[in-house]
């Protein structure tokens, strides 16, 4: 994103938040934060310290630096929260941008809060009429206290099942279970990222992904063509296939589709979006299994980098990277006068 977006139209100040939680004055750079040799960049205390604004009352964005001595950064017009999961992604930075009074690209606190937790999601999309996967719900308390229970559950929706941690993002801690004796091991897995765990139905189909974007004007929200992940060495569509690049998955965009179908996976893309909050952008996962697509995630700050499904559906839809991007800072300066 900071190699894409258009700099004659938009000053980027790069902030970055370390392991501990500091936020801090990064590099403006795209080379240092290039993903090599398979790894992924990690934002380090430089000793720097933002200083946000003290109120509503200003946008002035300030830097300590490790010195001592204190610099202005200008005013902030809009705040792209690039982040993933917990603290970032969960409503929890979005809040904090209320307060201050400041604009950002992507759900509010409500929808940006049910997009993390996946129970929510399902429980919201199935209200609204949204076909979902069968699952189930539980924490290691629930299960610890009443196993039998609990195991009578889940082995009703039949093998093979994915277990997931409930709030957690980029397929972090997920398993794919084919028969019962490995499920306490996966949800020991799903358990060490969150407190509470998600048991899913397998469903044999294809995986589509499409990226959608907030309404303007009074129309109905923007769906992109379709993607497809087809796994063919790998278990499923995990980490390291998401961000690294690791082998066994292909990404075919746009995906073979008949006008039929890619219609319905729009409409139905369209109807979840708007259920979670419809607001900014999300990308809609789903399986499709020749006849149904079942919702499976939606993603309310999905991935950006060169191999992520959500830019490279709206460049097969006909943007550019650079477009996109200024779509979304445009739609986030409209969220605050």
């Amino acid at each position: 994103m900071l190699r894409a977006i258009d700099r004659e139209r938009y000053r980027v100040i790069p902030i970055g938040i370390t392991r501990d939680g500091a936020f801090v004055l990064e590099s403006d750079d795209p080379d240092a934060f290039a993903f090599t040799d398979k790894t992924l960049p990690e934002v380090r205390d430089n000793g720097t310290r933002v200083r946000w604004p003290e109120s509503t009352l200003s946008r002035e964005l300030k830097v300590l630096h490790p010195d001592g001595t204190e610099e202005s950064l200008g005013d902030v017009d809009v705040v792209f929260p690039i982040l993933h999961g917990r603290f970032g992604e969960d409503g929890t930075v979005q809040g904090m941008l209320e307060l201050l009074g400041l604009p950002y690209v992507g759900g509010g606190v409500l929808m940006s809060a049910i997009g993390m937790d996946k129970h929510v999601t399902k429980s919201v999309l199935q209200a609204a009429g949204v076909p979902v996967v069968p699952w189930r719900r539980l924490t290691r308390a629930e299960f610890d206290r009443d196993r039998s229970r609990w195991t009578h559950q889940v082995h009703s929706l039949g093998l093979p099942v994915f277990v997931k941690p409930n709030r957690a993002g980029s397929s972090v801690g997920v398993s794919k279970v084919d028969s019962w004796d490995d499920l306490d091991a996966a949800l020991e897995v799903a358990f060490a990222e969150d407190s509470s765990a998600l048991i899913e139905q397998a469903v044999v189909g294809r995986e589509i992904e499409c990226g959608v974007l907030q309404a303007r004007d009074g129309e109905s929200p923007r769906v992109s063509v379709a993607g497809e992940i087809v796994v063919t060495g790998r278990a499923f569509y995990d980490f390291e296939a998401k961000y690294l690049d690791a082998p066994g998955v292909e990404l075919v965009c746009p995906a073979p589709m008949h006008d039929g179908e890619l219609a319905e996976m729009q409409r139905v893309a369209a109807r979840a979006f708007e259920a979670l909050g419809g607001e900014g952008l999300a990308r809609v996962d789903f399986f499709y299994t020749g006849t149904d697509f079942y919702v499976n995630e939606v993603n309310t700050m999905p991935g950006f980098t060169p191999i992520s499904m959500f830019p490279t559906c709206w460049i097969a839809s006909g943007m550019t990277y650079p477009g996109l991007i200024t779509e979304l800072i445009e739609l986030g300066r409209q969220r605050v006068s």
